[in-house]
């Protein structure tokens, strides 16, 4: 088996609408796991909250993410997910519903390095890299 690495994204308590959201924007199955299901030692406040969610795009991207159970009051990390590839419609339409609603950093445009390139903060706050490579030519 290759390793490979996925993102976990923490939220404050609005994992399931995010993953809903990664899901309409990658396609595939969501699978999500509140505290409650696991019957965990959370307590009535967090039994709603998502322990765990797992999202496997159709083609091929997995993200996963859970909410921070209440108390855990640690602010978010200072990564960012790079998404490439060189299919323009499957690109530019990964682009265009991650920066609805969000910040545009940097605008989906050619770059010095020769591909569309753009940088994002999704309504959930999570920061992307889309990088849109040309094809190899003939």
């Amino acid at each position: 088996m290759t390793a490979r690495v996925s993102p976990y994204l923490s939220f404050a308590g609005n994992a399931r609408e995010a993953m809903r959201f990664y899901q309409s924007v990658f396609g595939g199955d969501l699978q999500v796991a509140s505290f409650g299901d696991l019957h965990g030692p959370t307590g009535a406040a967090a039994d709603d909250l998502v322990a765990h969610a797992m999202l496997r795009g159709a083609s091929g991207i997995v993200l996963m993410g859970s909410d921070r159970t209440p108390g855990d009051d640690r602010p978010g990390g200072t990564s960012s997910i790079t998404l490439g590839g060189d299919d323009e419609t499957e690109m530019t339409g990964y682009w265009e519903r991650l920066s609805a609603e969000g910040a545009v950093t940097v605008p989906f445009a050619p770059s010095p390095w020769g591909a569309r390139y753009g940088r994002c903060t999704d309504r959930f706050g999570t920061d992307w890299l889309v990088n849109l490579t040309p094809p190899p030519g003939p």
